[in-house]
């Protein structure tokens, strides 16, 4: 992995160059689809015993839903992923009587969601689409939340976000966890490596990998600093009600990408928000 701007969790780029450089929105979303396409099994197989079948966790720290509380009650409420993967945060909120939705950029990604729906006996309908154009109708949700899924890799951040004001309720709640944004200044080390910054916080330009033969983008992720995100919610809206930066658990010894124990002590890599649409 380069050192220039940490990747996502769960992506470990294979033969590629890396590059900082604008990129829009129909180029991050072709290639990032693409990727994860690519990548579902590998993701699946490798990371699925720790997400569990119908788990919620909400970063690679392992912080539940049960623990945060972030959605607050779903029983009855009308919930939609975006950037589900196979939807086994969908499937938990199912298990809390929630009527939970699932939207994806993969569509192998929502393949091994039909497996998890058959294999767990719990069901999530799911369907492909862009977080930039939500195919729902106005005031369908009572929640919407993004759990490490699509909204670091939307370089059309504010379409998104007014995407979600569209869809939801009245008074509606929008919770998502992301890379925490001081992440962008070290190396995506889960070592010793990672400890130091070699770039600046403020420097927004795109992290983006290049296929070296044909020049064609294959992965991009977008930064925005904490105060970005503040902004971006209050502009449309959103009081800001909770910035959740989970500690790294005793005991929890995972590596995964370039979150690990011994950066998880120091600093964080997960940044969950939680806020409400005004009514």
């Amino acid at each position: 992995m380069p050192t220039s701007t940490p990747a996502a969790p769960d992506h470990e780029p294979q033969s590629v160059a890396v590059e900082r450089r604008n990129v829009g929105e129909q180029e991050s979303r072709r290639a990032n689809g693409a990727d994860w396409d690519r990548y579902a099994d590998e993701y699946q197989s490798t990371h699925g015993s720790f997400l569990g079948d119908a788990g919620f966790v909400w970063g690679p720290e392992g912080l539940t839903e049960a623990e945060a509380g972030a959605l607050g009650e779903v029983r009855d409420k009308d919930v939609l992923e975006v950037g589900s993967g196979a939807g086994q945060c969908s499937r938990w909120v199912r298990t809390q009587g929630g009527r939970s939705i699932g939207l994806d950029l993969s569509h192998r990604q929502l393949q091994h969601g039909r497996r998890l729906d058959a294999e767990s006996g719990v069901s999530v309908p799911s369907v492909l689409g862009t977080a930039t154009a939500l195919p729902f109708a106005a005031g369908s949700f009572d929640v919407v939340f993004s759990s490490f899924g699509a909204l670091q890799f939307v370089s059309e951040i504010g379409t998104a976000l007014d995407e979600v004001v569209r869809v939801l309720r009245p008074g509606g709640r929008l919770a998502f966890s992301i890379t925490h944004p001081t992440r962008w200044s070290f190396p995506d080390d889960p070592g010793e490596g990672g400890l130091t910054a070699t770039q600046s916080y403020w420097d927004r330009t795109p992290y983006v990998e290049v296929d070296p033969e044909t020049d064609e983008v294959r992965y991009v992720e977008h930064h925005r600093t904490l105060g970005d995100w503040v902004a971006l919610l209050a502009d449309r809206g959103f009081a800001l009600t909770r910035l959740l930066e989970p500690e790294w658990p005793a005991g929890h010894d995972r590596v995964w990408g370039g979150w690990s124990r011994t950066r998880g002590l120091l600093t964080p890599g997960t940044a969950l928000f939680v806020a409400d649409l005004r009514s």
